[in-house]
Formats: C-alpha cells, structure tokens, sequence
C-alpha cells in the first residue's frame, strides 16, 4: 500500500462536474492499494498519516499532528501509484489490486480515520476525477507499507 500524502491548505475532488469532497487546511492523500495488501498494510498507515507531525507550531516547526490542529483528509483512490515503467513507454499496473480487492481497502482505510476522529472526504473510486488543491509548503511525504 502507498500513499502519497500532502499537506495543503485546501483540496476538492469534482466528478461530472459535481464536488464529491473538499476540505480546508489538513491532507490529500493519494491512496494506491496493491495485490498483497490487507488490514495489517491499513492500520500501519492510518497510524502513520494520524501520528505524524507535518503541521507548524509557533516557531516554525513541523510539531503538530493533523489531529491536533484538528485538520481534515481527502482521500483519493490512485491506482497510478502503482505504474511500472521500466519497460517500454506504457506504464504497467500489474501490481494495483484489482477493483473488487482495492475498493473495500480504500474504504476500510477511510472508516478507520474516520474511527479517529478525523474529518474525511473523498473521491469516487474507479472514476475519472478532477483534484485540485494547494499545496502547503510544499510538504509532499511518500507512505508505503
């Protein structure tokens, strides 16, 4: 599992021209699920997207966690994390998990920041997605489990 996490300072996902999540001052985070992932690959990187410290405190250090600065996610399924290019000039997604595998991961990853506390939104999975967003930094951390 990988996800791509960014801080920022707000971010929205548009589907059909309808916005399907937004949200102020927190994370996008870009979520690739693979074949061989299940709830244990879940829990390490909710923990690890709740604990770590990526927000400022009053002297300009990355000291607060989302939680305490009571920050949201938008959650965006992104099978592209698991693009292969050695080979060719056409990425290969062999190693994403297929829909029926990665749809209830990604939601099972959702629900249990949820459990946290956190606010989430997200995307729709499997659709085609606008995703705009300010990054705040930039601070842009690859997570993988």
């Amino acid at each position: 599992m990988k996800v791509l996490l960014q801080r920022c300072k707000n971010a929205s996902v548009t589907v059909d021209g309808q916005v399907t999540g937004k949200i102020e001052n927190g994370y996008l985070l870009l979520v690739g699920i693979t074949t061989t992932d299940t709830e244990k690959e879940i829990n390490y990187l909710v923990e690890k997207v709740v604990g770590l410290r990526l927000f400022e405190d009053a002297e300009g250090k990355m000291n607060h966690s989302i939680e305490q600065v009571q920050g949201s996610i938008l959650s965006v399924s992104q099978f592209t994390l698991y693009a292969d290019t050695r080979k060719g000039r056409r990425p290969s997604f062999t190693d994403a998990a297929r829909p029926e595998m990665a749809k209830p991961l990604w939601e099972l990853f959702n629900n249990k920041l949820l459990a946290k506390g956190l606010k989430v939104e997200t995307g729709v999975f499997g659709a085609m997605m606008d995703v705009t967003f300010t990054n705040d930094g930039p601070v842009t951390i690859m997570l993988e489990a």
